[in-house]
């Protein structure tokens, strides 16, 4: 059972029925899907949510989808993590990370697909098919496998090779596209009109964006059922930026929490910088850009909800981080030495922009904090393996070691 009613377009607020469609007819606006509160209010309870399963599936009544019939790999209800060390060291007392790293393929990206895969599957799709920058293309390589589905996954021919593998062990036909991302996006929206197939971020995009609401839902009921006081999310898309918000606000519409005052701060990579760019030129039209960047699981050059993101900035008195390369490789290395994560270069824009909006002044010592962290390292290895402390190469002796770690710790890096 699902309480969703129907998609309505963000912009001119025509309906359509809950079909493949992802825009308006009229403006050409993007659809969201829309619920009905009223009998959500009545049917659910914090208790009948705890109650749930670990996954984002505790959140059933809030998704587009018949959760009964869900392609289910264990996606969602990821620690919320009080990170006192990294707090020490920037400030915060209250800050906390909510850990997507530890998701069945590292990253928040199966939250969206598992959500998008269930609601194809209901809609009579075979084949399941993406625009990806890695992350998204690993995870419905995992899903479509589950589900028995075919997998077609589209990537810039340049990505990490841990993305790569990461997707074709699940035996997908992966397609290696010469250009960037926003060239793979605009294929596959040409290749969404020519094939009945299910692209989870072009046709089926309305519901595959509502996945991401369950971050909203679960660090809300994982601080006791209240929102954060600040947000600080890497922004892409856009689209991860918004639905987090949404999910905090849908909590409150049906009386699980109290309305939330939360201030949603974004971080993106300076080689890759549209939103931030021109929110620091205090502008609401962005502009394209050509990324150039390490973290290429945000060099989204032309975010499709780029605009929404700087409404969302300037309605909930947010600010918006931009770091360069090296930033983020300390960032990667600051949050793994202080909290134990290793996260992929989009956590070290976080953490990065994290550090730069506190030097700013923009985020508060006394707010409560959830920075979020979107992928794991493993799969962007190459960003910091030539600036990490080298290994002590030894001997199997006592008298080795000694000579080795003495030398090292004359040298005060031991």
């Amino acid at each position: 059972m699902s309480f969703a009613t129907e998609l309505r377009c963000r912009e001119c607020h025509r309906s359509y029925p809950l079909q493949a469609l992802h825009a308006c007819e009229f403006c050409f606006g993007p659809l969201e899907v829309q619920y009905d509160y009223d009998a959500l209010r009545r049917h659910v309870s914090r208790r009948r949510i705890e109650a749930g399963p670990p996954s984002l599936w505790r959140y059933r009544d809030f998704l587009p989808c018949d959760a009964d019939a869900a392609i289910d790999i264990g996606a969602g209800f990821t620690p919320l993590i009080h990170a006192k060390n990294l707090g020490k060291v920037l400030g915060l007392p209250q800050l906390y990370l909510k850990n997507d790293t530890v998701n069945p393929t590292w990253s928040f990206k199966d939250r969206v697909v598992a959500v998008a895969a269930t609601r194809a599957r209901e809609l009579g799709f075979q084949k399941l098919a993406c625009a990806s920058t890695g992350n998204l293309a690993n995870s419905v390589s995992a899903h479509a496998a589950a589900a028995g589905m075919e997998a077609i996954v589209f990537i810039p021919a340049d990505l990490e090779e841990g993305k790569i593998v990461g997707s074709s062990i699940y035996g997908p036909t992966l397609v290696k596209v010469r250009g960037n991302y926003d060239a793979v996006n605009r294929l596959c929206a040409e290749l969404a009109g020519a094939y009945n197939w299910a692209f989870v971020n072009v046709n089926v995009r309305p519901y595959y964006s509502e996945g991401s609401k369950t971050l909203g839902f679960e660090v809300a009921e994982q601080l006791g059922w209240r929102a954060p006081d600040h947000c600080v999310v890497p922004i892409a898309s856009g689209s991860l930026f918004i639905k987090i918000r949404k999910g905090l606000n849908e909590l409150a519409r049906v009386g699980l929490i109290d309305e939330p005052r939360t201030r949603m701060s974004g971080a993106q990579a300076a080689g890759c910088s549209p939103v931030a760019t021109a929110w620091a030129e205090r502008s609401m039209n962005f502009r394209p850009q050509k990324p150039n960047t390490i973290a290429k699981s945000l060099a989204i050059g032309n975010p499709a909800d780029g605009y929404y993101a700087l409404v969302q900035l300037r309605d909930t008195n947010g600010d918006c981080g931009s770091v360069t390369d090296d930033e983020i490789v300390e960032g990667m290395k600051l949050l793994a030495e202080t909290e134990g994560i290793f996260a992929e270069t989009a956590g070290g824009v976080t953490i990065a922009s994290l550090k730069q909006l506190v030097e700013r002044g923009s985020i508060h010592p006394d707010e409560l904090v959830v920075a979020f962290i979107t992928g794991a390292g493993f799969k962007t290895i190459d960003a910091v393996a030539g600036r990490l402390k080298p290994a002590l190469e030894i001997d199997a002796s006592l008298e080795s070691f000694e000579r080795a770690y003495g030398a090292l710790a004359h040298t005060g890096v031991a």
